[in-house]
């Protein structure tokens, strides 16, 4: 043994995250150059003697004195093992020691130490802190070790020093580097008892929080043993009664099942191999949900159950005109359809695409020819729809799988030939999940769904006999192959006499009977409703008219509720206090128009608008200005129109001035585009140049070229509506857009003067006040 008094030099084996402890025995391996020599050298020395000091940085691989902790422990090697990769020894530790000396050495690092004795603290708090280390000791190897039955006399005599528990103790913790070293270097026996009572509280801590996790496993674990032990010894009292399983049970109502659904033979021959592969699947599998949740859709789909159809041509008539007010044209093709199928019963549904601003009833018509066909209604909407899963399904193999939106609709109906609606077709996206139009473009082909194939189903499903029906508020995001495989029937905006025909039939009693208001409670007269219309609403529908009369309905509703009995009247005075102040104002005719401005007609989304086109010419310059949010097309009917006049200028009759153009078109604020105000400003620079202004009671449109054709535009039912409410009654319009006059309603067309026209001249000539 090393006498404390002298000092000793000793070979030095660095370890890289380990600390010897005194009193205790390690196995060390040994691969680096320095060590092996190290170790030769104590064996040869007779003591077998050898310094284990730890490093500061485990990754140098040839350490120096200064790389390495200058406390220690004296070790002597007792076992020793050589292999071919590397050399194992067992070392037992002493004492403590410290760096004293560098000694020189050749292959390996030397030193002369000298001992430091642990100085032993007496008193209470050593006492004290013995007997708290004695009880943690016991609680971690009752935690972490309990199968071993721990004889702490066997550590501590009597009498002797207690820090030979302490060392050991703090090797078993497996402490890091850092926290084994500060153990280690402790100045007294009460400071070494302090560190390792704060080492021993946090494994006891981390211990019962692994024993927590465990126990709760386990006991999870024993109720599951114990349910599946229940269910087997349930279902050997079932099999002794003579009972069915659960299990068995499900199995016989699916085949019970199959045989009430007459599914076609293909079909039937499928869902029986499936019956018998489910069989064969324990119920407790998360594959047999699967299967099972399969099977159940197989069997709700109607494959043969239909509804019958009712072909009364005089029905379809009174429910579609109880149902909703003009809409002449989409009536007349419903009708067209119940006499084809009353003649030919196997006659394909057809795909009809109702196109049309918000509000005209687009959908509601669907749910009405639903009614006077007699067929079960389903309606999803595809607007912000991006994956293509969504309408093909979901394969089974994914978690959460389902059947995708269109055999969903069908299940839900219970019939084969019910009537879908797609609503919102032109707001479909498209990403990385899919593109749902190319999945419509199957959906929605005569050709094609008579076998269509949902990813969940996997079972080809007619989807011939489905009567659907799309909507869209414009056909610009369509794609072309996908409107291809639908008949497009518009359904323009309405005029206000027919608003405030919609509004009595259909509107007024439908809000007062929301409001629970009698007849002879609640009145608005046809004044009040064209302020209605003109003043607090501007759409092509009738959408925000209804919640304008709503309103009404629920002043005269508190009107009754605190116990009024006089009826309720409203009049056009009265709605600025029930509906505040009026939202829109009446376009007013200008009564006369100055050189260089004449009267467009566009087409918006809430119906038409009457758009003034504004020409001045500025004295220097020659540039060409357009202003008023217009849009590339917009811009590029402004220079053909530009062009033309200044190139027919002799032919008109007129001569430009020097000096920039600016046009303008107002509001600023709102976008605008399209290729039909190019007759307007062509005409508002023909007025410029000349200097003679433009009729003010004539509005027009069309697209001019730069030969002077004015070609066809569309929206012209909105348009000249447009006009008449601004009480322009004459219009100027291409010839080719002289057939859509049939789309006004009679006395609008027996009201307005319209002139058609095939060139520019023919407008000049109509619309400015002296022709040029």
């Amino acid at each position: 043994m090393i006498n404390s008094t002298r000092t000793y030099t000793l070979p030095i084996l660095p370890l890289k995250s380990s600390v010897v402890f005194p009193h205790v025995a390690l196995p060390i391996s040994i691969n680096r150059p320095a060590s092996l020599a190290a170790v030769e050298e104590a064996l040869a020395s007779g003591n077998k003697m050898v310094a284990v000091l730890a490093q500061k940085d485990p990754t140098v691989e040839d350490p120096k004195i200064d790389d390495l902790y200058h406390i220690g422990s004296a070790t002597v090697i007792q076992l020793i093992g050589r292999f071919e990769s590397m050399t194992q020894i067992v070392i037992q530790g002493t004492e403590r020691i410290q760096v004293a000396e560098i000694e020189p050495a050749k292959s390996f690092l030397k030193a002369r130490f000298r001992a430091m004795p642990m100085p032993v603290d007496q008193g209470v708090e050593a006492e004290a802190l013995q007997r708290e280390i004695l009880d943690l000791t016991a609680k971690y190897f009752s935690l972490g070790h309990p199968e071993v039955e721990l004889n702490v006399p066997r550590f501590v005599v009597p009498g002797e020093d207690f820090m030979k528990l302490v060392y050991p103790l703090g090797q078993l913790l497996s402490l890091d580097v850092t926290k084994a070293q500060n153990l280690l270097e402790a100045p007294g026996s009460v400071a070494a008892m302090t560190i390792l009572r704060g080492h021993l509280h946090h494994e006891i801590q981390i211990l019962r929080i692994r024993k927590k996790i465990a126990d709760e496993a386990q006991s999870e674990m024993t109720r599951e043993q114990k349910k599946y032990i229940l269910r087997q010894q349930l279902q050997a009292i079932q099999q002794e009664l003579g009972e069915k399983s659960p299990a068995e049970a499900e199995l016989a109502d699916l085949r019970k099942k199959l045989e009430e659904a007459k599914l076609p033979d293909t079909i039937q021959d499928e869902v029986r191999r499936e019956l018998s592969r489910l069989q064969q699947i324990p119920n407790s599998s998360p594959e047999y949900q699967v299967a099972r949740a399969h099977l159940e859709l197989v069997l709700e789909l109607p494959w043969r159950k239909t509804t019958t159809d009712n072909l009364s041509l005089a029905n379809a008539r009174q429910v579609l005109d109880e149902d909703h007010f003009g809409l002449q044209e989409v009536k007349e093709r419903i009708i067209e359809q119940l006499a084809v199928m009353k003649l030919n019963p196997s006659a394909k549904a057809p795909i009809l695409c109702f196109v049309g601003p918000p509000g005209v009833g687009k959908t509601s018509l669907g749910q009405s020819i639903a009614r006077a066909l007699g067929r079960k209604f389903e309606r999803f909407s595809l607007g912000g729809m991006h994956d293509e899963a969504e309408l093909r399904g979901h394969r089974r193999t994914y978690i959460g799988a389902m059947p995708g939106r269109i055999i969903e609709a069908v299940r839900r109906s219970g019939s084969a030939n019910p009537l879908i609606m797609l609503d919102e077709i032109d707001k479909l996206g498209r990403d990385f999940r899919g593109d749902p139009a190319a999945a419509l473009m199957e959906i929605l082909d005569p050709a094609q769904n008579c076998a269509f194939r949902d990813n969940y189903l996997e079972l080809p499903f007619d989807l011939s006999k489905v009567f659907f029906i799309t909507t869209a508020n414009s056909l610009d995001t369509v794609p072309k192959p996908l409107l291809d495989r639908m008949e497009t029937l518009r359904l323009s905006g309405y005029s206000d006499e027919e608003k405030m025909e919609i509004a009595h039939h259909y509107l007024f009693p439908r809000q007062r009977q929301e409001a629970g208001l009698k007849k002879d409670q609640f009145f608005v007269n046809d004044d009040t409703l064209i302020a209605v219309i003109q003043r607090y609403t501007r759409e092509a529908g009738v959408r925000e008219l209804e919640r304008m009369l709503g309103r009404l309905a629920r002043k005269a509703a508190i009107h009754f509720a605190e116990g009024h009995d006089e009826p309720f009247i409203v009049g056009p005075d009265d709605l600025p206090q029930m509906l505040g102040p009026e939202r829109f104002f009446l376009e007013k005719l200008r009564r006369q128009l100055p050189p260089g401005v004449a009267t467009g007609l566009a087409w918006t989304e809430s119906g038409g608008d009457v758009l003034y086109i504004e020409a001045i010419q500025l004295p220097d310059g020659e540039k060409f200005t357009l202003t008023g949010h217009l849009g590339e097309v917009m811009k590029e009917s402004a220079t053909t129109a530009n062009s033309y006049v200044l190139a027919h200028g002799e032919e008109i009759g007129i001569k430009k001035k020097q000096g920039a153009v600016h046009i303008h078109v107002p509001a600023g604020a709102i976008p605008k585009d399209g290729p039909s105000a190019g007759v307007t400003m062509a005409v508002a620079l023909a007025s410029l140049y000349s200097g003679i202004p433009i009729r003010h009671d004539t509005a027009m449109t069309g697209e001019i070229t730069l030969c002077g054709l004015v070609l066809p535009v569309g929206g012209i039912k909105e348009k000249v509506l447009a006009a008449r409410r601004a009480k322009i009654l004459r219009v100027i319009l291409p010839r080719e857009n002289e057939k859509d006059l049939r789309d006004l309603p009679d006395h609008v067309r027996k009201e307005m003067e319209f002139i058609f026209v095939d060139r520019i001249e023919d407008v000049i000539n109509e619309a400015i006040l002296h022709a040029i």
